[in-house]
């Protein structure tokens, strides 16, 4: 997705079970790698 000039937007959605920690550390890995456009749908259980 990086090397792609047009990047296509990328969605996280993890489930209930998947710690904070885990989806913000793939997050920012993929914006170290050059992913511009990335998101996470479907969050609810991080906002307790």
């Amino acid at each position: 997705v990086a090397s792609n000039p047009n990047q296509p937007e990328v969605h996280l959605r993890p489930n209930a079970v998947v710690p904070y920690k885990s989806v913000a550390a793939v997050m920012a890995a993929a914006q170290r790698l050059g992913v511009t456009k990335i998101g996470m749908v479907g969050n609810e259980q991080f906002l307790k």
